[in-house]
C-alpha cells in the first residue's frame, strides 16, 4: 500500500517530494503514522530553509554533526579544492597528503599514545572497527576466548549487527534482533558505591572472557541524554587498568568540542586504549569517522605474519574530500573561538532552562557542554509536538521522554534564546 502523500506539517509539497512519497524510505520512522520529513531547499549558518520559504533554526546540529554551522566558507572551500585535483583514491596500496594530515593532527589531539588513526566512513563502522581490534589483540598476543564486551546500561554504540549488540538491549529500538544478536555483557555505570563494587566484581569474574569495555564518556546520547561524572568516568578508566580490559571510548557524539573539550575523556584525566569519532570530525559536511588506537594496540599488529594483520578496508576510508573537510574543521577550532563558545553555550542553557525544572510535567533539566536536556515524565504525541516546535521557528526533535538541544557551535545568544524559550513553553504544554 502507498504511503498517503500528506504532511500536516507541510501541506503544500513541492512537486519533487510528492513524487517521491513511495520511493524514499526515512530512518527510524513508521510512515504510516508519521508525517513526511519537511523539505528543505537550503541552509546557511543555524538556519534551514524550507521549500516555503520559512527558515528553522536548527537546535540538533543535524543530529548532532554540523558544528560550525552549515556552509562556513572555509570548510566549503577545501572540499571545492580537493573535489577539483583527486575527490577519490583507494587507501589500499596508495596515499594522499589529506589523510596523512589529518591522521598526524587526530594523534596530535588526543591524549597519551594515542596514535595510530584507521579511517572509516560511519560512526558505527568505526566502533566495529575498534572491537574488531580489541578482539585482534588478544588473539595476536596468542590469547585466545577473550571475545566479549561489556557495556553499558543507557548505551548507544550503533545500528549495525554488531554495534547493536552493545547498546541497552531494553532500550526498544533494537529488540526486535535480540535472538539474533551476539550476547553481550551488560553493566551498570558505578555511580555509587554499591555499583562500584558489583562493576568491579563483574569485571573479575568475565575478565578472561572480555577483549574491551565501550562506553561514551560523561553523555550516553541517543540512550536518553544520560550524563555521569568525570569520576564515574575514572572509576570506570581504573577498573579497567585493573583488571587488564581494553578501554573504548566512543566520543562520536561527545568529542571534537560538544563537551568543552576536544576530547572528552581529558575532563577526566582518562586515556582510553582505543577511541572513535565521527560526526563533527567534517562539520557534518561529508560522512567520515576514525578509530584511533593505542601504540600498545597498534604494535600486536607488527609482525612478518600475514594473518596478524588487520584485515578490514571500507572502499570509502580515508576518502581525500572527507579528510579535507575535517582538516579545515579543526582549522576552525584554531582560528575561531569554537570550545570558548560552547562554554558560552552552556552558561546560557543553565540559566534560560532552569525555569522549566518546577513545572509539573518535568523530572529533571541537565546541561553539559552544548547538550541541555529537559526530562519529562511523557512526551505525549510526538509528532504533534514537533510541530509545535516548527511553529516556534525552530527545529528540535524530541524522543523517548527527553526534549533536548545541542544546537552549532557558533549559535548566537538570540537564537539560543528562541529554541531554550520553545522549549520551556512547549514542556508547559505537556
Amino acid at each position: 500500500m502507498p504511503v498517503s502523500p500528506v504532511n500536516p506539517l507541510f501541506p503544500d509539497m513541492p512537486d519533487w517530494q510528492r513524487k517521491a512519497t513511495d520511493n524514499l524510505w526515512p530512518p527510524y520512522t513508521q510512515m504510516r503514522t508519521t508525517p513526511i520529513g519537511l523539505p528543505v531547499s537550503e541552509a546557511e549558518g543555524v538556519r534551514i530553509k524550507l521549500a516555503d520559504g520559512r527558515t528553522l533554526i536548527d537546535g540538533v546540529s543535524s543530529w548532532w554533526s554540523v558544528c560550525h554551522g552549515y556552509r562556513h566558507p572555509h570548510i566549503e572551500q577545501a572540499v571545492v579544492n580537493q573535489l577539483q585535483k583527486l575527490p577519490h583514491i583507494m587507501l589500499g596500496g596508495y596515499q594522499h597528503e589529506p589523510a596523512a594530515l589529518l591522521a598526524r593532527r587526530l594523534a596530535d589531539i588526543c591524549p597519551g599514545e594515542l596514535n595510530h588513526v584507521f579511517f572509516t566512513d560511519s560512526g558505527s563502522v568505526a566502533i566495529e572497527v575498534a572491537m574488531k581490534m580489541a578482539i585482534q589483540f588478544w588473539l595476536n598476543n596468542g590469547i585466545k576466548g577473550r571475545h566479549k564486551f561489556m557495556h553499558f546500561r543507557g548505551g548507544y554504540h550503533g545500528d549495525t549487527f554488531a554495534t547493536m549488540a552493545v547498546c541497552d538491549p531494553e532500550e526498544g529500538m533494537h529488540s526486535h534482533f535480540s535472538g539474533v544478536l551476539t550476547p553481550q555483557i551488560l553493566a551498570e555505570l558505578p555511580i555509587n558505591d554499591e555499583l562500584y563494587e558489583r562493576l568491579d566484581n563483574q569485571m573479575a569474574t568475565h575478565a578472561d572472557a572480555l577483549a574491551g569495555l565501550l562506553i561514551e564518556p560523561l553523555v550516553q546520547g541517543a540512550g536518553g541524554m544520560i550524563f555521569h561524572s568525570e569520576d564515574v568516568l575514572k572509576k570506570v578508566a581504573d577498573l579497567c587498568q585493573k583488571h587488564d580490559i581494553l578501554l573504548i571510548a566512543d566520543e562520536i557524539m561527545t568529542g571534537l568540542g560538544r563537551l568543552g573539550e576536544m576530547v572528552a575523556c581529558q575532563r577526566a584525566d582518562v586515556t582510553p586504549d582505543i577511541i572513535t569519532f565521527s560526526k563533527t570530525l567534517t562539520g557534518g559536511t561529508v560522512p567520515l569517522a576514525a578509530t584511533i588506537a593505542s601504540r600498545r594496540i597498534f604494535e600486536a599488529f607488527l609482525d612478518d605474519d600475514p594473518a596478524k594483520a588487520l584485515m578490514h578496508g571500507p572502499t570509502f576510508m580515508g576518502n581525500p574530500i572527507g579528510c579535507a573537510a575535517a582538516l579545515a574543521s579543526l582549522d576552525l577550532f584554531e582560528q575561531e573561538p569554537r570550545l570558548d563558545q560552547v562554554k558560552a553555550i552552556e552558561t546560557q542553557l543553565i540559566k534560560e532552562l532552569e525555569s522549566a525544572r518546577e513545572l509539573p510535567a518535568v523530572k529533571d533539566v541537565r546541561v553539559c557542554g552544548s547538550i541541555g536536556v529537559i526530562e519529562t515524565t511523557g512526551l505525549g504525541d510526538v509528532n504533534l509536538l514537533k510541530k509545535r516546535f516548527v511553529e516556534e521557528g525552530v527545529w528540535i526533535r524530541p524522543f523517548g521522554n527527553i526534549i533536548y538541544t545541542i544546537p552549532p557551535y557558533i549559535i548566537g545568544q538570540k537564537d539560543l534564546t528562541q529554541i531554550t524559550s520553545a522549549m520551556v513553553k512547549l514542556s508547559k504544554e505537556l
